[in-house]
């Protein structure tokens, strides 16, 4: 009999044997890559665990499928479903057009505190890239999901509330801007609280996957009392809570301010022999170049929601383009989780079996790597590989690759699964 997954009295997930996990099929090309990913899961589970375990598939609905069958974008019954199931899957969804919900996934990570969107990028061997060496990037982002300027408080120009915000700004607080009827208006929020639970959660991340450094990437050399803040929060985090197992630029700042930049350096220098993650920052217009002329200095990122945003997609760029890009948003303190396709519905190619299948097949991997199934996840990603290493992809590769043979969505998978 499948149950739910639950959350431990200690922390921690408890996943049964036999599981039942929530979907939502998706908009657009969602159907083809869904029903492609969902073989793929089965098969590795089998492999990997022979009939001790399995997952049950509970569908659903958002998007425009459900709005098809209740008229609803995004029907209360979906979030209770994954309020009390924990873990679920998704494939992309449209953003309905018009008033009321902005996004259907912001609308989700909001409804469910999913404050973490996590977003790790690899190269994988024969995945055509715009760069001279992908194998150099692995990366993993920690973008905080509900803050910044992504909290949705706009105001449009010209409108009451506008003017309204603009009065106060200039007579109440003595703002000097030359406001006028054209000039919309947004409202960023970082708070302590969510920067610190970000931080928390990327570093815990760093330490449980033995990787060397956490960078925080802002433009506090701007916006100093939001993403200036956010840095000095971090460096907080990363002392007081992990000190034990980090050294921060703040602590070299520090050292080199009362003893000097080889006192400073030395410092460092134990730290690092001592297995301590190095936690640093760098500005948002620097961290992009740095990205591409160095990044093997990277390894965990934290950073806010909108330079999270840019950081992604710039990085799956990189390794191949959004189309191989897994995501997830976590909190990892109720232990809700939704895994996801990374790029859009593509509704021109729906229900042609062409698209790539492999965002939402990997997003799957990292759904079962939180799960604690990790050996069926390396059974995908092994044989993923070796599948594109092959040279048997789908129409976004083929069009990139020499010699390559093309495949249908529904065949890609065929070919993943008859590698395990």
């Amino acid at each position: 009999m499948s149950e739910k997954i639950t959350m431990g009295s200690d922390g921690q997930l408890s996943v049964p044997n036999n599981t039942i996990i929530p979907f939502i099929i998706g908009d657009g090309i969602g159907p083809d890559i869904w029903h492609a990913a969902v073989r793929v899961f089965d098969a590795a589970i089998e492999t990997a665990y022979g009939r001790q375990r399995s997952i049950t598939w509970k569908e659903v609905l958002a998007g425009e499928k459900a709005f098809n069958q209740t008229g609803n974008w995004l029907p209360e019954e979906t979030l209770e479903v994954f309020r009390s199931y924990l873990v679920g899957i998704k494939g992309p969804l449209t953003t309905p057009i018009g008033e009321g919900i902005r996004s259907l996934n912001v609308a989700l990570r909001k409804e469910l505190d999913l404050y973490v969107c996590l977003r790790p990028t690899k190269w994988y061997e024969g995945v055509p890239s715009p760069v001279k060496s992908p194998e150099n990037v692995n990366m993993v982002v920690f973008r905080e999901n509900t803050e910044d300027i992504y909290a949705g408080i706009e105001f449009a120009a010209g409108t009451d509330n506008a003017k309204r915000i603009q009065q106060f700004l200039e007579q109440e607080l003595d703002v000097a801007y030359n406001f006028s009827n054209t000039t919309g208006i947004g409202i960023k929020l970082v708070s302590e609280e969510g920067s610190k639970r970000l931080m928390r959660s990327a570093i815990a991340y760093a330490i449980a996957h033995d990787l060397p450094s956490v960078t925080v990437v802002h433009k506090g050399n701007i916006m100093k009392y939001t993403e200036g803040a956010f840095k000095n929060w971090g460096f907080e985090v990363a002392e007081t809570e992990f000190g034990h197992l980090t050294y921060t630029w703040g602590q070299w700042e520090r050292t080199r301010a009362e003893k000097g930049q080889e006192a400073a350096n030395t410092a460092q220098k134990e730290a690092e022999e001592q297995g301590k993650i190095i936690v640093k920052d760098m500005i948002a217009d620097n961290f992009l170049q740095q990205i591409l002329l160095a990044p093997k200095d990277f390894s965990v990122i934290a950073t806010l929601n909108l330079n999270g945003d840019y950081i992604s997609d710039a990085l799956a760029a990189m390794v191949g383009g959004i189309g191989i890009a897994p995501g997830a948003n976590i909190n990892y303190k109720t232990g809700h989780a939704i895994f996801e396709a990374t790029h859009g519905t593509a509704p021109r190619f729906a229900n042609t079996n062409t698209m790539n299948p492999s965002s939402v097949i990997l997003s799957g991997v990292m759904m079962l790597e939180y799960m604690g199934w990790q050996e069926a996840a390396d059974v995908i990603v092994n044989a993923l590989s070796q599948t594109i290493k092959d040279k048997t992809v789908t129409v976004d590769f083929y069009n990139l690759m020499d010699d390559a043979i093309l495949l249908k969505t529904s065949e890609f998978a065929d070919k993943i699964i008859e590698k395990f």
